[in-house]
């Protein structure tokens, strides 16, 4: 048996896009909470737990988007033409937030708040898009002849809205828990009062994705509710509740290392979810992994440099967060 070359891009992909949600995540989380905090020195906390890392947590996005390209040009090319609009203004609130970050530090203080503002803005706006991009994804793309045959603005429908709301909801939460774990004092009780409401307003999402997919289309309806496959996956909704509750119960108990913890589980979950609803599609609602693969040698080849330099993005992300563990407090400078 030869080996699945487009079953492990897919693999890698899938890997690289889920570290994204997790590394860059919480990082916009912390954007997306700053309308929430009004104190100067509770915001330069929230920026200084991720000041030392939050560089390199896109590499992951570089990845995702450099493999997507090597390994499925075909859906490189569908995927990037359908959702031009939401990537373009993703990136752009991706810089704009990147910029304000550094501004912000350096801005006297008549100028602050702008930079405050354009922090949060960008972040918020960086996430919308992805769960925009998201939406569209799951409804699924118009092809003719292996090139794009929709509308420039089919992306957007009222789905593909409510998830660009619920993502921005989800970044919240790992951006609430990502605070409770290395602040302390009066802006980690805050945190931990925000991420009850956010819980469960993240469960109403999951709960809203996981009923309108079906309901929209027959194949995921399929694919989820027929035997023994609803034996099978039943474990995941499942988990989510008991991932939810456990949230609740930590966040009641003080937890400071649980929450976070519970809320990537949540994340994961929900990824799993869509990758049940539509593997082995890369361009729904019929494109597989197979269809669009680029030829077994330029897999091959790709390969090997995937599987070299992917170790040591792992080795300095893990080395990065171990150096700068423990909590940050107020007067912790950024240089």
């Amino acid at each position: 048996m030869g080996i699945d070359l487009p079953l492990i891009w897919a693999v890698i992909i899938g890997f690289g896009l889920m570290m994204y949600v997790i590394m860059d995540g919480f990082d916009l989380g912390i954007g997306i909470l700053f309308p929430f905090i009004r104190d100067r020195d509770d915001r330069d906390v929230m920026v200084n737990t991720v000041a030392p890392v939050w560089d390199g947590n896109e590499t992951w996005l570089v990845l995702g988007g450099a493999g997507l390209l090597a390994a499925f040009p075909l859906a490189y090319s569908v995927l990037l033409s359908a959702l031009y609009l939401p990537l373009i203004f993703m990136l752009a609130g991706l810089i704009w937030r990147g910029v304000a970050f550094e501004f912000r530090f350096k801005a006297d203080e008549g100028h602050r708040p702008f930079w405050d503002h354009a922090f949060a803005w960008g972040s918020i706006v960086a996430t919308f898009c992805q769960g925009l991009a998201l939406g569209a994804f799951i409804n699924g793309f118009r092809v003719e002849n292996g090139a794009y045959a929709g509308g420039v603005l089919d992306f957007l429908s009222p789905f593909s809205v409510f998830t660009g709301l619920g993502l921005v909801v989800a970044y919240a939460l790992l951006g609430c828990t990502w605070l409770i774990l290395k602040t302390e004092g009066p802006l980690q009780t805050r945190m931990i009062a925000l991420a009850r409401p956010i819980t469960f307003a993240l469960l109403a999402v999951i709960a809203g994705v996981s009923l309108w997919t079906p309901l929209a289309h027959e194949g995921v309806a399929a694919r989820w509710f027929s035997l023994p496959n609803l034996l099978f996956f039943l474990p995941v909704p499942l988990l989510v509740l008991a991932a939810a509750y456990g949230m609740i119960k930590a966040l009641a108990r003080g937890s400071h290392g649980l929450p976070f913890l519970l809320a990537l589980a949540l994340l994961f979950l929900g990824y799993s979810g869509l990758a049940i609803s539509l593997f082995p599609n890369i361009i729904p609602p019929a494109v597989s992994i197979w269809g669009a693969a680029a030829p077994v040698q330029s897999l091959g080849f790709a390969l090997v440099g995937a599987l070299f330099i992917i170790p040591f993005i792992l080795g300095y992300t893990a080395w990065s967060y171990y150096v700068f563990r423990g909590k940050v407090r107020a007067g912790d400078g950024y240089h």
